[in-house]
């Protein structure tokens, strides 16, 4: 176990978690989880991630060290939108697994990523190297890997900071009658079901969805969604919330009854990040995969 120290200077005053994630090789993410395990002390006493940290604070980490990785590279084919030296965009398939977890550490983004890359991001930990933000498993789409530590820290800090920009497009349940709208609810997680998210006002963190209609059918809507915040099952908690769950998502009650989806009828279709070495802002689109194509193409028909 490696233990670092810091002493809090002027001007650093804030959330623990946030100034770790500045001043240490730490995701927020991974400082959380050290903070729950017991392994962050400020002043001699274990402290919370949310800690205000105040000038002249002692902080001490105890950063466990890397244990070899025992997930194995797999030859999965991957849809890549774009690669470097630095970033790898995939295009993400329905049905995969971002990184491996208890019962399930083959077949993931993970396992794939470690067959075509000699090299990732190693902040987030073994479980999931160069994994710098999630889709879900049953949502398609944008999703940047990281392969060194400098690109992985520097598109954290635009997540952080909301500069990295997500936008996917979403088939719904139900018409929804405004062109555009914000859903700004906070979102934790549901204390009647741990397997969902819920909104809510206990234990929750600020949640913020901007949608667009892009077309209206005779039971549904397709919209398209920016995220402002990116919490999980954001937006299929919050289509939830206004009643319009995303079709297909039976967690959050999305029914569809044309055809067999597999899974929530979301895509992540567009990113735009700034290149963390050549600073260049760039985006990236994964045109819509075919059950989505499929399914819009079943409305439009009803609907004529």
């Amino acid at each position: 176990m490696a233990e670092q120290k810091w002493i809090a200077e002027e001007g650093s005053e804030g959330r623990l978690d946030k100034y770790l994630s500045e001043n240490a090789d730490l995701s927020r993410t991974r400082v959380q989880q050290l903070a729950k395990e017991g392994k962050i002390f400020v002043n001699g006493k274990a402290a919370k991630s949310s800690l205000k940290v105040r000038a002249g604070d002692e902080i001490v980490c105890d950063v466990p060290e890397d244990q070899p990785l025992d997930i194995k590279p797999e030859n999965i084919p991957l849809d890549i939108l774009y690669e470097d030296e630095d970033i790898i965009v995939i295009n993400k398939p329905k049905g995969m697994v971002v990184h491996p977890a208890p019962g399930n550490y083959s077949g993931t983004l993970v396992n794939a990523l470690l067959y075509h890359c000699r090299d990732l991001s190693g902040i987030n930990g073994v479980i999931r190297p160069g994994i710098v933000h999630r889709i879900d498993k049953d949502t398609t789409g944008c999703i940047v890997c990281c392969k060194n530590d400098k690109a992985h820290k520097a598109i954290a800090k635009q997540l952080e900071d909301k500069t990295c920009h997500r936008e996917y497009l979403a088939v719904v349940n139900g018409v929804i009658q405004s062109d555009a709208g914000k859903v700004d609810a906070p979102i934790g997680r549901d204390p009647r079901d741990r397997q969902r998210m819920t909104v809510t006002d206990k234990n929750s963190r600020d949640a913020i969805t901007h949608f667009v209609v892009k077309e209206r059918f005779r039971d549904a809507t397709l919209i398209d969604c920016r995220l402002e915040t990116g919490r999980t099952h954001q937006i299929r908690v919050h289509m939830k919330y206004m009643k319009h769950p995303v079709m297909g998502d039976t967690k959050y009650g999305g029914t569809c009854r044309y055809m067999d989806t597999q899974g929530q009828v979301l895509h992540a279709y567009r990113l735009t990040l700034v290149h963390p070495s050549t600073g260049k802002e760039m985006t990236f689109e994964a045109p819509l995969p075919q059950y989505f194509r499929d399914l819009l193409e079943i409305l439009r028909r009803e609907n004529a």
